[in-house]
């Protein structure tokens, strides 16, 4: 992507993923920035074919600051208002507004759980090893390792 950024501002893409991250001393000002600056990936993006969807896209202010002035910012991509959230899933992490991870170990551990129900179902299913369990097994022990860590 070789779009003329703000000093202020970094944008990182991977794959089909984009993140960009704006910050400045105040939220009226990050909204002034980050809608000049989604003007600029807008134009990026029809001048090389591509197209966001709108509908996928999230806003986020992170901050560890109680601030006193509103929190809503009204950020555009292609004349549509991005929604706002609290929490945001990159690159498979969910994080929070506040840079904690307590919703993604809630997401790892509800996906955990769902492959071990389907584990114990093909177990129960199969009275020997099959490739249908061999897979589920396979599939339950790496989100476990990714779960748990090394």
């Amino acid at each position: 992507m070789n779009i003329q950024f703000s000093d202020r501002t970094k944008a990182v893409a991977f794959a089909d993923d984009l993140i960009l991250v704006v910050r400045n001393e105040s939220i009226s000002a990050e909204e002034n920035v980050s809608n000049i600056e989604m003007s600029k990936i807008a134009a990026w993006s029809r001048n090389n074919k591509i197209n966001f969807n709108e509908d996928k896209s999230l806003i986020m202010i992170v901050s560890r600051r109680k601030r006193k002035e509103s929190k809503e910012i009204n950020v555009y991509l292609n004349n549509k208002p991005l929604k706002q959230g609290t929490t945001m899933k990159y690159l498979g992490i969910v994080t929070d507004n506040k840079l904690k991870f307590s919703e993604h170990i809630i997401y790892a551990a509800e996906r955990c759980s769902k492959l071990i129900h389907s584990l114990s179902k093909t177990a129960k299913l199969s009275r020997g090893l099959n490739h249908k369990a061999l897979k589920t097994i396979t599939r339950v022990l790496f989100y476990l390792y990714y779960c748990m860590g090394p």
